[in-house]
Parts: C-alpha cells; structure tokens; sequence
C-alpha cells in the first residue's frame, strides 16, 4: 500500500509516524511545501520576542530523521500542484527547480493546513508588513527588525559602548492567539505596540466580560488595544515607516505592522479534486477524517469538524485536534476502527505571565443558539493554600445545565493554576460529567499546589448549591434593578460601593432583620460572594426571598467598570 500526504506539521507528521508504527510495509510518501516537515508554530510568536532564541529550537524534526526513525521519504520545498482523483496521482512541483513528476498512491491524506488571511488592502504588501503564520515568515521579521532599523545596525552593537535607542513602533492587525502574543513579545522587544481589532473584543472565544479583563491587563503592560476599527489601507509614511490607516479614518504610524487576522482553510487541492467542501469554507470529512472520495482523507487546519458540545460544523485551527486527526487518520489507513469524537475548543493563551483559557460553550454561543436551559457561576478561589506564599486568585466562571447540572463550558483567568484547572474541567466535559462531578473530583492536593477544596471542587460545590436552591442566585444585570444588601465591613464601601444598597455587615445580620423588607427580593452582595452565601442562607431561613448575586464585587468590576471604562475613552 503506498500511502502520500500532502502537508506535514502537526497532522501530517503525526500521521505519517502513527502509520509507520502501525504498518511497517506501507509505503509512505510526505510532501511538504515549505524547507521544514514539522515545526513548532505555536512558538513562533516567542522567538520574535527572543525567548525562544535559536529558530532551530522550532524545528521539531527533519526528513533525514523521518528516513532514518520511520523509514518515511519526505520531500520537502515540494508542491502538490493537482490530484488527479479517477487516477488516484497527485502531480507534485519542485519549487526550487520546477520540476514537475507524478506520483500515485492507494490513499491519499490531505494536510494543508490554513492561510493567513490577507485581504486586498490598499498597500498590504508594502515592505514591513508581515504574517506571523511559518519560521520563513519569523526569520524574515527578525531580519527586517534589524536591519531595517538604521539604529540596530548601528553604534550600538559595539561593545562597550552604548547609544539611547529610539522608541519604535508596530502595529499588530488582530486580536486573536496570534495577534496578541505578537504583541506582546514586541512588547518584550522595545517597541510600543498598538492593536487593531474590527471587532469589540480580543479572543472571540471568550465572553465578553473575561476579553475585558484580558483587555485591561494587556494595558496595563503597555499595549495600546483599539477595538470595533479594524485596518483599512497602508501606505508609506512620509519620514520613513509605515501609515496604517484604520476604516473610522484614524492613522497610526509603525516602524513594522504585524497582519494577524486570522486563517482561512487551505482548499485550492481539494476543490480541484471536486471534494466536498463545507458551509465554512472547509473540507469535510466524516468522524474518520475521510472525505467525500473514500480514498482521500483530510485533517489539520483545513477540514470541518463537529463540535463536541453543539454538533454543528467547525473550524479549529489548533495543534491539539490536528494531532489526534493525524493519529485517527492513520488508524482508518491501517484498518481501525478509529473515529474523531469532535472538538470542544479548549485552549490556553498566557500573556505578560497570566494565563487565560476555556473550554466547552461559552454563554454567548448558547445565546445564539436560542439555548435558555443554562446557569453560570463567577467564582474567585485561590490558586493553591492560602496559608502557603504564593497563592493567586482565579477568576472562574462555570456553566452548565438548569435542568440536570450537565458541564457545558467553563473559562479563567489568573496568573497560577488556571490551565490545570480548565485540563481537569475539559476532560470531564468529554466524559459527559456534572457539577455534581465536579463536587466528588478526587484531585491531588498539598499547600503549595492546591488546596483540600480545590477550585475544581468548589466550582462544582456552588454550582450544586444553586441547583439545590441551597443559594438562589441572581446576576449583575437583573440584580443592579432591584433591593441590594452589602454585607460587608463600612471600611470597605470606602473603596467601592453600589450607591443605594444597603449596608448590613454580616456579624449584625441576625440582629437587625427587622430592618429588611419582607416583600421584596433582596439581592445580597459582598466581595466575592462567600459572606453573601452564608447571609442568603440565614435570610432563607427566615422567611426572607433571598439570592446571592454571583462574584460580588468583583464580578461586578468585571462585568461592568470595565465596559464603562471602554466607552468613556
């Protein structure tokens, strides 16, 4: 059986390696476009910054090792150029030499993965402007930074002696993955950096009042982030430099602009093949990754995929998923009966020494599904024993079923222990779990790593709480309408107050009920909601209709000073 695939990196690589293993006669062929068979894109945006330092360290291996571990022929700066289906060859191009051969297969793997979108702009191919999408696209960055720069190929990088260096400027277009680690590692880099995101807000994935945080501490650490204006045109600037004109009419000058808009499926082979090809502009595939032709099969950044939570098509562009589709791919070859489960979006960002990440549904996917059978939760655990040094608070919002305690989704951000927390959570989403789940998790536990109710288990305790009616809940949107109690110490509404609530601290509470009314719904705040719990619960026990407005405080700076922040710049 002679086996080629189209494409390497994560899914293709993984395919042709998982195959080898499974069948040591097959005949395997991969060709890849670019110099490199597998490299580290997730990285590239760290070595612009320098803290991967060497462009070798992306590379994660090369065809001599392919031959010699896995007996696979790579043929790298080699283009697949058509396929020719009813004859089962692909004709394949040398980019150095154009040379142009025919190779046939048994089973063909398509693997190419996604473009970087590059729309026709006005000036967007003008020198200094870049993708940040291959390790060509980084080296060619680095090379322009500094040699493009008078200043970096000057005085000084003599020894011993140094000159004050001028602030230079970029301009990254896009505020997904990409766009803001891009950003960031500039950052890292000496320059001033200023976002252009066309939507109203950085990371779509996540809601809104999280992307706000996010916002605010890519801020914080000297990002200029302008939402709802995206890029318009280019042109050169009249002392050197670039003018980035934005669709509002604003200009922003910058030394080097950054295109990080996102991807778009790599289908040029597959529709001149005449598969099929989905509403989202992806190759489509079926659990087993094959495509309409049952010889062909497709994974990686350029095929549909189901959601795991919604069943409706997706495109996930991430090397996780891509690497499972190779495996899976590679199982159908060889014979198993392998089948991709769908994909959930998990994924993690870190950005200035935070971490942000989620997975599952967010409540703004379920609101455009018309989907009402949810609850969500804010809670603000520490990342580990509060007693041992160190600890951090996350910021955790949970989602799940009214109707039966189901996980759909959950999302945090902190500066420690977020993105085991979300792991957990992930692969409890893939087995089906509850919020009950989530209560009854036995996870490891010592001070400097957890605590005995870890955030995993407490996430799950409040959510059950609330499913229970142990503590009715309400959210900031219903609850700023109606009878506020604050329950906590006078000395702090000094720092932040919701004007018209009243304040009861929750050591007199018993002794001053007759000063709450009966007849209204009181909805209870404190910092982050744990005083407001046991308040709601002494108020439920005496006859008062009670609920915990969930996060406090702090949800409540979340969800709102931050937008009203936005909309007074």
């Amino acid at each position: 059986m002679k086996v080629i695939i189209i494409g390497g990196v994560a899914g293709g690589a993984s395919c042709a390696a998982r195959l080898r293993r499974l069948d040591e006669k097959a005949e395997i062929l991969m060709v890849e476009r670019g110099p490199y068979v597998s490299y580290a894109n997730c990285g590239l945006p760290y070595h612009v910054g320098g803290v991967i330092p060497n462009e070798s360290s992306l590379v994660l291996s090369n065809e001599k090792m392919f031959k010699a571990m896995f007996n696979i022929d790579v043929l790298i700066n080699c283009e697949a150029i058509e396929i020719l289906p009813k004859e089962k060859s692909v004709k394949l191009r040398n980019t150095n030499t154009g040379e142009v051969t025919t190779q046939t297969y048994d089973k063909l793997v398509l693997s190419p993965g996604a473009v970087s979108v590059h729309p026709p702009l006005p000036g967007i191919d003008l020198p200094g402007i870049f993708h940040v999408r291959t390790v060509p696209d980084v080296h060619q960055i680095n090379e322009f930074i500094e040699k493009g720069n008078p200043f970096l190929a000057g005085m000084h990088r003599y020894s011993g002696f140094q000159t004050l260096r001028p602030k230079t400027h970029a301009i990254v277009v896009g505020g997904g993955f990409i766009g803001l680690e891009t950003a960031e590692n500039l950052i890292h880099r000496g320059f001033s950096v200023t976002l252009l995101q066309r939507g109203d807000q950085v990371l779509g994935p996540l809601d809104k009042e999280n992307a706000r945080v996010v916002e605010g501490y890519m801020k914080k650490h000297g990002v200029n982030i302008v939402l709802d204006d995206g890029a318009a045109a280019f042109k050169e600037a009249d002392k050197g430099g670039l003018d980035v004109i934005t669709e509002s009419g604003k200009s922003y000058h910058a030394d080097v602009v950054i295109l990080a808009i996102g991807v778009r499926p790599n289908t040029t082979l597959a529709k001149m093949a005449g598969l099929e090809i989905g509403e989202l502009g992806g190759i489509r595939v079926n659990d087993q990754m094959i495509t309409s032709d049952p010889d062909i099969l497709a994974v990686g950044d350029a095929v549909e995929v189901k959601d795991f939570m919604t069943g409706e098509w997706s495109l996930v562009a991430l090397a996780g998923p891509a690497n499972r589709q190779g495996r899976i791919a590679a199982d159908v070859i060889a014979g198993r009966d392998s089948h991709f489960r769908g994909t959930q979006g998990t994924a993690v960002i870190g950005l200035f020494e935070s971490t942000t990440a989620w997975t599952g549904l967010s409540e703004k996917t379920l609101k455009r599904m018309g989907d009402t059978d949810y609850e969500k939760i804010y809670i603000y655990p520490n990342s580990h024993a509060g007693y041992y040094p160190g600890a951090k608070p996350i910021a955790m919002k949970i989602i799940f079923r009214k109707s039966n305690g189901k996980l759909l989704g959950a999302q945090a951000l902190g500066l420690d222990g977020v993105d085991k927390r979300i792991s957990v959570i992930a692969g409890l989403i893939q087995m089906g779990a509850t919020i009950y789940d989530l209560e009854e998790s036995e996870l490891c536990y010592a001070p400097q790593f957890g605590s005995a109710k870890d955030p995993v288990n407490f996430a799950g305790m409040v959510a059950a709480d609330v499913l229970r009616g142990d503590m009715p809940i309400s959210h900031w949107e219903h609850a700023k309408k109606g009878f506020i109690l604050d329950v906590r110490e006078p000395f702090e509404l000094a720092v932040e107050n919701i004007p018209g609530a009243t304040n009861i601290p929750l050591g007199q509470l018993r002794g001053r009920l007759n000063e709450l009314p009966k007849d209204k719904e009181i909805n209870v705040l404190c910092r982050s909601a744990q005083r407001a719990y046991s308040a709601t619960r002494i108020l439920l026990q005496n006859g008062f209709k009670a609920k915990n407005i969930s996060g406090g405080m702090i949800s409540y700076a979340n969800n709102y000073l931050f937008e009203t922040n936005r909309e007074a710049e």
